[in-house]
């Protein structure tokens, strides 16, 4: 089945990130991934589109895919170095065609490596949702960008993830739990070592598996269950055969994302309105390494607001608002352009100092 065809490995590697992170897919795991391709007799390659403002190459790089595809002569690919092929999304509720990288099309078989993570909007992000980074450049943002939707509670980037899946959905899915990440996912949380591997060709019974295991369950993640609703997949485990029969000894509950930044950080309100994850995690690492130095720079407020979004019709006085999403409220306060802006532009931005070094979206610079 698998001899002499190609078949195209999607790990998780839209950020820059250290293995052991819980950010990225651990090199080990796309290693194996390969092998065991290789051994079967397939034209294995790695393709990535990562979030906007990241190069591929480095990602792969700093994730340690580079050399372990080094080592075995696998190629790398850069799937947005290419034009789009724009694909309809049949009975779509919300999204009516997608912008989709060729390689993804051109492949035999698709694999979906993500990491076993927590998500601050979508619950959790695993096989099903990681084949938004088979989505052409500034297309994934399109996920995130979408109307509500008239008398329903729906959220619509839950609904344009199952939309997705009507057309992107992958042979086979190998979630890498070797190290997860719980609580802020999908970047600023914090790393949980499980040490475990969940695999099938139902990339939605992978992900209920994994639910289980991360101490939720596919039913309560809104993607997941209108997926199969929908028929893209299974997340009823009565309906899957799960090897081995103890594989509920591995279950160690993740942290869910707190519903309110405030929690983690005290006296900074963040007003999220439909924001992307592009903007939410350039905020997150600003604050995880400015959270005690941006008071210096708003020495007369006791809290401090931040908006994020395209949702917001009004905001307090005095408000940072970062994005071109919040472009329209300006006025209110200290405006930082950009989609997303970077950290050193939010910094240079309420510091009146310029900005240093625009790559500060990276997750090492969380350390000081």
């Amino acid at each position: 089945m698998i001899r002499g065809k190609r078949v195209l490995l999607k790990p998780n590697a839209g950020r820059v990130a250290a293995p052991g992170s819980g950010v990225t897919t651990h090199p080990e795991v796309v290693a194996a991934a390969i092998d065991v391709f290789r051994e079967a007799g397939a034209d294995v390659a790695i393709g990535e589109s990562p979030i906007i403002g990241v190069q591929v190459q480095e990602a792969f790089e700093t994730a340690g895919i580079t050399s372990v595809a080094a080592q075995r002569d696998c190629p790398l690919i850069d799937m947005d170095r290419r034009r789009f092929v724009e694909v309809a999304v049949p009975d779509g509720r919300v999204l009516h065609s997608l912008r989709v990288c060729p390689e993804v099309l051109e492949f035999d078989f698709v694999v979906s490596i993500p990491v076993m993570k927590m998500h601050m909007h979508t619950g959790v992000t695993l096989a099903v949702k990681n084949m938004k980074g088979c989505l052409w450049r500034r297309s994934k943002v399109k996920l995130h960008m979408l109307p509500p939707i008239a008398g329903s509670d729906e959220k619509p980037i839950d609904v344009a993830i199952a939309d997705m899946s009507s057309i992107l959905r992958p042979s086979l899915a190998i979630i890498d739990g070797t190290v997860g990440m719980e609580g802020l996912g999908p970047s600023a949380g914090q790393a949980k070592p499980v040490d475990v591997v969940v695999a099938s060709a139902d990339a939605f019974a992978a992900d209920a598996v994994a639910c289980q295991l991360m101490g939720t369950d596919a039913g309560r993640i809104p993607h997941l269950r209108m997926g199969a609703e929908r028929g893209f997949g299974v997340i009823d485990l009565a309906r899957m055969r799960i090897t081995p029969d103890n594989w509920r000894d591995w279950i160690s509950p993740f942290a869910p994302p707190p519903e309110n930044l405030t929690i983690q950080f005290p006296n900074i309100t963040v007003l999220d309105d439909n924001s992307c994850s592009a903007c939410q995690s350039t905020l997150l690492l600003f604050l995880k390494r400015h959270k005690d130095r941006i008071f210096d720079y708003f020495p007369s407020q006791s809290t401090i607001n931040i908006a994020i979004g395209k949702g917001h019709t009004d905001l307090p006085q005095g408000t940072l608002c970062i994005g071109n999403c919040t472009a329209n409220l300006r006025e209110m306060g200290i405006f930082v352009p950009g989609c997303p802006p970077v950290g050193s532009q939010i910094l240079s931005a309420v510091s009146g100092e310029p900005a240093v070094d625009g790559r500060d979206n990276r997750m090492d610079d969380e350390k000081p």
